[in-house]
């Protein structure tokens, strides 16, 4: 298995921009949690938390196809460095604010302020993109390392998290989390000789968008509903894990989700599957929907991290082989703004998932919540066949 990836790493400089990312995602990975523990902790309100989570990945929705339209025109370092100033400030400020005495809509607004944090993950991938032209094997495996990287750190980011905000102060994880991701993006910026050349095509045409391309609006939709489910399952498994007595094993349970999620991409990765990558998307999307609906029948923590590791197993398969289409549909001259727009999908359903979990935890008990995430990935697996299904792909021969 690991031949597969020590070929990536002999390209010169693919080791250092990946080591140089890491605690940049690892910051990431504790922004959700430390975020949604800190204001139910200070404020007393899961709802509001919740909300307040929804309210940040909805502003980066909004900002992270514009953050990438713009590295792909200017190129990443001259982008990465003041996004994330002003992102680290923004943050700080909603440190402050969730402990002092002010209007709960300080709390919205600095979230919000603070979206301009800059997609690491798809600026990484458009590196191994330059790296490795019209090598598709190696592409597979990148992405694959990728994906299992972003999964490590969502396995180690919400225990870390959670064990500061619970242990230490309830702002102490995201603290934390600002100081790593100042260091990781400009450490990643100061990258040069990895950093993808901008195209000329990226500046004649700044406008077009590759949500116009077929097959990414189907891919960044199907991303919505996947969102959901990590969006849900992320304020419900807090709320739960307080209910039972055990609060401090909230990132304990969803670093068990991530950590099946990163054993399956890596042995992705390694994988030569026959047929087309829309077939594989399906199967994987089908897998996880799948093995998602079980977690409405855990009784406790030990049984829940069982069942979401299991789950897991199906989340980072999903992920690489959509990033392998976009790879296959978007031109090299827009592909961190379309990996940008995928991934936007993916946090509208994070703040979706986050919003409704929330209420559903408010109104009908933690344990009920764990039902948006089952609901999430059937219809995630619904657009999926919409998009990419046997109906799809005939409408597709036939206008051709």
């Amino acid at each position: 298995m690991f031949q597969s990836y020590r070929r990536l790493f002999a390209a010169p400089g693919a080791l250092a921009f990946t080591v140089a990312a890491l605690p940049a995602r690892l910051a990431i990975s504790m922004f959700g949690v430390s975020v949604v523990v800190m204001v139910a902790t200070l404020r007393d309100s899961y709802a509001l938390a919740g909300s307040v989570s929804a309210a940040g990945l909805a502003a980066i929705a909004v900002t992270g196809p514009w953050i990438g339209r713009l590295v792909d025109r200017h190129g990443q370092a001259r982008v990465t460095v003041p996004a994330t100033i002003v992102s680290a400030v923004a943050a700080g400020v909603l440190a402050f604010c969730a402990g002092a005495d002010v209007p709960a809509w300080t709390l919205f607004a600095a979230y919000a302020a603070s979206s301009t944090s800059p997609n690491i993950g798809a600026m990484a991938r458009a590196r191994w993109a330059v790296l490795f032209p019209g090598r598709p094997e190696l592409r597979h495996s990148a992405n694959a390392l990728e994906q299992s990287l972003d999964e490590l750190c969502f396995m180690a980011g919400p225990v870390l998290a959670a064990l500061l905000c619970t242990t230490v102060a309830p702002q102490a994880g995201l603290i934390v989390a600002i100081a790593l991701m100042v260091a990781g993006s400009l450490a990643f910026a100061a990258q040069r000789r990895t950093q993808p050349p901008v195209h000329a095509e990226a500046t004649r045409e700044p406008g077009r968008s590759p949500l116009r391309i077929r097959g990414v609006l189907e891919i960044t939709l199907t991303f919505l509903a996947t969102g959901a489910v990590f969006g849900s399952m992320e304020v419900v498994t807090v709320a739960y894990t307080e209910s039972l007595g055990h609060p401090a094993a909230a990132g304990i349970i969803l670093g068990l989700l991530a950590g099946g999620s990163a054993v399956a991409g890596l042995l992705f990765g390694t994988l030569r599957l026959p047929g087309s990558t829309p077939v594989h998307f399906l199967i994987c999307v089908a897998a996880m929907a799948v093995l998602m609906q079980p977690v409405l029948l855990a009784t406790d923590v030990w049984v829940l991290g069982t069942l979401l590791f299991i789950a897991g197993l199906a989340t980072a398969p999903t992920m690489i082989t959509s990033m392998t289409l976009v790879h296959e549909l978007v031109p090299q001259s827009r592909l961190t703004e379309g990996m940008t727009l995928t991934t936007t999908g993916l946090l509208i359903g994070i703040s979706a998932g986050a919003s409704i979990g929330g209420w559903v935890v408010e109104v009908a008990g933690a344990h009920t919540g764990y039902a948006t995430p089952a609901i999430a990935s059937g219809l995630a697996l619904l657009v999926a066949l919409a998009g990419f299904g046997p109906a799809a792909f005939n409408r597709r021969r036939q206008a051709t």
